[in-house]
């Protein structure tokens, strides 16, 4: 069967929970819960050699059976998917951790079986890790896509993510953090740039090399309980860690507290949340100390963040992020972040922070991109690219090339998403291999209009506030103007959420009527 046959199946898959009533955000989440149980099945049929973990076989309690939870049906098979999902989350490793706090969101017995029936007419043994971890991936964006469900918060655009990765450009042997990782799209993107080079350039990596980028390479943490289940899962899928050992990802508050030495990292490349104050509600264990009973309640993130390392306190989660991102870094490492317009011209802790980054680390390069490229609409986003360099009395900075991508850009989700076809041009001047030898673009005289300019440090912090939020391009006229298409879509997708709120308002009426 093909990958893409196997996408279309998983995503009919996610068709029969929509009629189950399942929310559209947990369809990922139920999903995982089933597929995983059918992968462990496989698995441990499989001869030692074959295995797809094959450091030690992954055995589940008898209780927990594949085969068993397949040839059930009714309220008997309810009751026996509820009591595994009790038991795996009890596991140790990454398989505990992704069955933590699981519940059965599917109600209706028939459903739950014909779901089961469908993951289990897929050889998911018989698919490379690669493969495994495409089918997954296809479903996070075809569910980030459907912004009804609300998925996008934690889906990047995949153009973007390979175009910084490839600009990046990481090496096997260094370590690479995403401090809020979302989905893991960051750290697969360069896991699989890292393996392409190298056969590119006719390299095989040493067996030190290949367990090196299993299980020493990429880190990263996540706050919110339910993608971080889908990350440690598609990490997993794209064989990074093992089902009974230590997850790479913790869950955690990545601003809480400085990281330690063992944490410093040599690159960081993330997408930190929108949403200018740290007020998000998020879910959080709470572990009763008498009993040791778990429950889960819903807790506001903390306002502001008083760390040692910090040099401002601020409610803005973005400006903390920058500071957390800086103290991550190793001596010499590469950060990349994407960021909002307001981190780039705010007063007050906000000038502090970006006067400090240009002194202590080499700011070199800013993308600036359009509106249209994110789930959250309308977001103004940029990309910051720095060194992290020793502390110096010189000032570190000393150019910062910018690329606006933003001035008579447009693009949208579905009509026109953005590929990496249309950031080639940037790469091709940010020249990943030899950046020191770049070459502006613009020209005052013979090319007003040209996206790749310089400033120097002096230019910058003469600026009001110190503001790196920079364009030289004229705006035109048209740039404005919606498209009808773009209406439509607008006015579609309205409808949709207005036609789905109704719907459940019906069910409820339906249901109290009872």
């Amino acid at each position: 069967m093909s990958e893409s046959a196997i996408s279309t199946k998983v995503w009919n898959i996610a068709g029969v929970l929509m009629d189950a009533g399942v929310s559209n955000q947990d369809y990922l989440e139920q999903i995982t819960f089933l597929l995983f149980m059918k992968m462990v099945d496989e698995n441990s049929e499989l001869p030692e050699y074959l295995r797809w973990q094959n450091t030690h076989a992954l055995q589940f309690p008898d209780t927990c059976q594949w085969k068993t939870l397949r040839s059930l049906s009714g309220d008997e098979l309810k009751t026996y998917y509820e009591r595994m999902l009790s038991i795996l989350s009890k596991q140790i490793g990454m398989i505990g951790e992704i069955y933590r706090n699981a519940q059965n969101k599917i109600q209706t017995p028939l459903h739950l079986r014909k779901v089961i029936l469908m993951i289990d007419s897929v050889n998911w043994g018989s698919l490379q890790a690669d493969v495994k971890g495409e089918v997954y991936e296809s479903l996070l964006e075809k569910i980030a896509q459907d912004t009804k469900s609300g998925a996008g918060q934690y889906f990047t655009p995949r153009a973007l993510i390979k175009t910084i990765v490839r600009c990046v450009n990481p090496s096997v042997g260094k370590t690479i953090t995403d401090p809020c990782c979302g989905s893991g799209g960051f750290l697969l993107s360069a896991k699989d740039y890292i393996e392409n080079r190298a056969k590119e350039q006719k390299i095989e990596f040493t067996g030190e090399q290949m367990r090196k980028l299993q299980y020493g390479t990429f880190y990263g943490t996540e706050i919110v309980p339910s993608t971080y289940r889908l990350c440690l899962m598609n990490l997993l899928l794209h064989g990074i860690g093992t089902f009974g050992g230590k997850s790479p990802i913790s869950w955690a508050d990545s601003l809480a507290t400085p990281p330690s030495a063992e944490q410093l990292t040599d690159y960081v490349l993330t997408n930190p949340p929108f949403g200018k104050k740290s007020s998000t509600t998020v879910e959080k264990e709470i572990v009763d100390k008498e009993t040791g009973e778990k429950t889960i309640k819903l807790i506001k993130e903390r306002e502001t963040y008083s760390r040692p390392d910090f040099i401002a306190t601020t409610t803005n989660k973005q400006l903390n992020f920058v500071q957390h991102i800086k103290s991550l870094l190793k001596v010499g490492g590469t950060a990349a972040v994407v960021l909002p317009d307001n981190v780039l011209f705010e007063g007050g802790a906000g000038e502090t922070i970006r006067k400090n980054l240009l002194d202590t680390c080499d700011l070199h390069t800013i993308l600036r991109l359009p509106t249209g490229l994110f789930y959250a609409q309308g977001v103004k986003a940029n990309v910051l690219f720095f060194d992290k360099k020793p502390a110096s009395e010189k000032k570190q900075t000393k150019e910062v090339w910018i690329y606006d991508y933003r001035t008579n850009i447009k693009h949208t989700l579905k009509q026109n998403p953005l590929t990496e076809q249309h950031l080639l041009d940037f790469v091709e001047c940010y020249r990943p291999d030899d950046r020191y030898h770049r070459v502006e673009t613009y020209n005052a005289e013979t090319n007003p209009e040209g996206r790749w300019r310089k400033f120097t440090y002096e230019e910058i912090v003469t600026r009001d506030k110190t503001s790196l939020d920079i364009t030289w391009i004229k705006q035109g006229d048209e740039a404005e103007d919606i498209s009808l298409s773009e209406l439509i879509g607008t006015i579609k997708d309205k409808s949709d959420k207005i036609a789905a709120a109704v719907a459940q308002l019906q069910n409820l009426l339906a249901n109290i009527e009872e």
